[in-house]
């Protein structure tokens, strides 16, 4: 790949990007690993290659990646989800379950695309909003979607309880 991206393309991932795509979670659990060593193990990633082949077959989980040189730069994970509860409003969601750009081509505008990609296909499938969760600590990411105009929907909070460790040894 170039170090200056002018030309890229998104498109549907296909299980031919499974490697390229596993790459990036790498990356991409690393952040979070540093941020909550609590909760994410070193050196994991979110899904293995198994899980990944079922969600691109997901027409209500799409992802997309960017491919600059024929070389994926980036994904997106995307989630259709939709409020059936009777005292909600019936709305589509349009769920961001993960975006990453390599470390390779990082700030070159890539993940600029991704969003205004994910915001266009909102747009077509009828959606009333795009959500994500930002974990505490990753405040370059909260940035970056407030640079979108994404705002607070709603706050979780946790109170730990217990040594992770014990919890794991429980299992």
């Amino acid at each position: 790949m170039t170090e200056k991206i002018s030309d890229y393309k998104i498109r549907r991932a296909e299980n031919a990007d499974i490697a390229a795509i596993g790459e990036l979670l790498y990356q991409v659990h690393g952040v979070h690993a540093a941020i909550r060593p609590d909760l994410f193990v070193e050196g994991g990633r979110k899904y293995d290659d198994v899980e990944l082949a079922e969600i691109l077959k997901d027409d209500d989980a799409p992802v997309f990646v960017l491919t600059a040189d024929g070389v994926v730069a980036g994904y997106i994970f995307l989630r259709i989800q939709r409020d059936l509860q009777p005292s909600h409003r019936a709305i589509t969601t349009l769920y961001i379950d993960d975006l990453c750009v390599s470390e390779k081509v990082r700030g070159q505008g890539i993940g600029h695309k991704l969003f205004a990609f994910a915001e266009k296909f909102a747009k077509d499938i009828g959606a009333y909003n795009i959500t994500l969760h930002v974990y505490e600590g990753n405040d370059r990411a909260k940035i970056f979607y407030e640079n979108f105009g994404m705002k607070t929907q709603y706050t979780a909070m946790e109170k730990i309880v217990s040594d992770s460790r014990q919890t794991d040894k429980n299992l």
